[in-house]
């Protein structure tokens, strides 16, 4: 790693995450890939109006303590939550074998790494307004 740049030397040691009990706790070796979703499987499995997800190869992933328990949510994806607080934690797609995302709440410095863009975009709810201004990407799935 060069030391060039000073900041982003930190900012890649220190990327740690985890639940809120505390139970499960990782570290990531590079920096996330992050973007809003407003696909109705993520708003339906996080109870929210969207999503935010931070995308990271599993070779960049390390669980340090405990790890999530696993359930489907879909034909085509499982995501990973705390069995103890029940903090969900992870979406890994069947078909994306390589990465996974971890839930950007759950990072120890979630305002380190804005989303980049919009996935889903033709399913967000009319009211929410962030990220309006980023590019956005549509699917088709619908839950």
């Amino acid at each position: 790693m060069t030391r060039a740049n000073a900041s982003f030397d930190i900012a890649i040691t220190e990327i740690a995450g985890g639940c809120l009990c505390g139970a499960v706790r990782y570290r990531l070796t590079s920096i996330p890939r992050v973007h809003y979703c407003h696909c109705d499987m993520c708003r339906r499995a996080t109870g929210s109006a969207f999503a935010v997800l931070a995308w990271i190869s599993f070779d960049h992933l390390f669980w340090t303590s405990g790890s999530p328990k696993y359930r489907r949510s879909s034909p085509l994806a499982e995501r990973g939550f705390c069995e103890d607080c029940g903090s969900p934690l992870t979406l890994a797609y069947d078909a994306n074998q390589g990465e996974l995302a971890l839930h950007a709440g759950t990072l120890d410095a979630p305002d380190r790494y804005e989303p980049r863009y919009n996935y889903g975009a033709s399913q967000r709810l009319g009211w929410v307004c962030c990220g309006v201004d980023l590019p956005d990407r549509n699917t088709e799935e619908r839950w």
